[in-house]
């Protein structure tokens, strides 16, 4: 899976992600994350050495619980780290660590 990490800081930001995503139907990915929390330490170090900024690789916007913890309860997100698909008329969540590595195929 090709993807581009996209840090978001403000929840006004992440409204417009929403926004153009539910305009424009293309697959977008939230990751929700504790910067307290190893695991999710772990997973966006190794994220970002794979990081891969083209123009074909999926938008994954990491959002931080700490700066937006409003976003958490609107996709009801729980256990940490998850990951929130959008796609044109569904919406995939994953918040099993395994099955993130197994999704983004890093090694542990």
């Amino acid at each position: 899976m090709k993807y581009q990490l996209i840090p978001l800081t403000k929840e006004n930001q992440i409204n417009k992600v929403l926004r153009q995503q539910k305009r424009s139907k293309t697959t977008i990915g939230l990751l929700f994350v504790s910067l307290w929390d190893d695991n999710c330490n772990q997973l966006i170090e190794k994220l970002e050495r794979r990081n891969d900024p083209s123009d074909f690789a999926m938008p994954i916007y990491v959002i931080d619980s700490f700066t937006m913890p409003h976003f958490f309860v609107v996709f009801k997100t729980f256990k940490l780290p998850a990951l929130v698909i959008l796609e044109e008329d569904s919406i995939y969540k994953e918040d099993y660590l395994p099955v993130l590595i197994d999704q983004f195929h890093l090694k542990w």
